[in-house]
C-alpha cells in the first residue's frame, strides 16, 4: 500500500507541476511578490496533495516564536518535504538554496523571478559575500531568510557540521536568528521513493536575538536544533511503531 501511495503522489506530482510550470509563465512577466506568491500557492498544493495520496500531513507548533519583519530561520533539513514546507509556512521567504537549482528550466525561472538566493556551496568566502548581499536586499523589503544550516539533507539519528553561512548572515543583517527543527526524515527519507503516512512536526523555537557573540550563537542554535529535532525524532518513532502494532494486532 506505501508503494502505491507513494507513485501515486510522485505522478501526480509531476503532473501537477508540469501544469502549473506551463500555465504560470506569465507569472514571469509579473511583479517578484506575485511570482512568489504564486510558487508558495504551488508548495502548499503539493503538501495537500501528499496528504491525500499518502496520507501524510503535518503540525506547526510555536508559531508564536516568529517574529514580526525579518529573521532569519534556521530550519533542520532531513527531506525533500522540507523544500516545500518552507515556502508554504513563511511569508513571502527568501530561501538560500543551491544555484544549481536555479538553473533548471522553468523551475529555476521561478525561482530566480521569486527572489531566492542560490549560492555556490564550493565558493568560499567569495559566496559568503555574495549571500550576504543577497540576504541584505530581502531584510530591506521585509522578508524572511531562510536557510538550511547543515546545508544539506541529514537523515534522522546523524548530524553534519553546521556551515558558515548562518554565522554570516546573523552577524551582518542584525536580526533575530530562529531555530526550526522538524522530523520529515521519519516520513520522508533522504534520496527515498517511498512516503510513509502520519504527521511530520515543524517546531519553531524561541528567536535568538541579534548582537550575540558568533561562536556562542552558533553553539547555541545547533544546540537548540539538535535537541528538539531529537525529541520529535523520537516522537515519530514511538507513533510509527505504535502504527505497525496495531496494525499487526488487527
Amino acid at each position: 500500500m506505501i508503494l502505491l501511495r507513494s507513485l501515486a503522489f510522485n505522478l501526480a506530482l509531476y503532473l501537477f507541476t508540469l501544469v502549473e510550470a506551463i500555465a504560470g509563465l506569465p507569472v514571469l512577466l509579473l511583479p517578484r511578490r506575485l511570482a512568489c506568491r504564486f510558487g508558495c500557492a504551488w508548495a502548499g498544493a503539493v503538501l495537500r496533495l501528499c496528504a491525500l495520496t499518502v496520507g501524510l500531513s503535518y503540525e506547526v507548533r510555536g508559531r508564536e516564536h516568529l517574529p514580526r519583519g525579518s529573521a532569519i530561520i534556521a530550519m533542520k533539513h532531513q527531506s525533500a518535504w522540507d523544500t516545500f514546507a518552507v515556502a508554504a509556512l513563511f511569508p513571502d521567504p527568501a530561501i538560500v538554496l543551491k544555484q544549481e537549482l536555479m538553473w533548471i528550466p522553468f523551475y529555476g525561472w521561478y525561482l530566480r523571478k521569486a527572489g531566492m538566493i542560490g549560492i555556490d556551496r564550493q565558493g568560499g568566502a567569495a559566496a559568503l559575500r555574495k549571500l550576504v548581499t543577497s540576504a541584505e536586499r530581502a531584510v530591506a523589503l521585509g522578508r524572511p531568510i531562510v536557510i538550511f544550516p547543515e546545508g544539506t539533507r541529514t537523515a534522522p539519528g546523524t548530524r553534519r557540521p553546521y556551515q558558515p553561512g548562518v554565522a554570516a548572515l546573523y552577524r551582518q543583517l542584525g536580526v533575530p536568528l530562529v531555530p526550526v527543527a522538524v522530523n520529515s526524515g521519519m516520513f520522508w527519507g533522504r534520496r527515498s521513493f517511498l512516503k510513509r503516512p502520519g504527521r511530520i512536526i515543524v517546531e519553531i523555537l524561541p528567536p535568538i536575538p541579534p548582537g550575540g557573540e558568533r561562536k556562542a550563537v552558533t553553539a547555541a542554535l545547533e544546540a537548540r536544533i539538535e535537541a528538539a529535532t531529537e525529541r520529535l525524532v523520537a516522537e515519530a518513532g514511538g507513533a510509527l511503531a505504535s502504527d505497525v502494532g496495531g496494525r499487526r494486532r488487527s
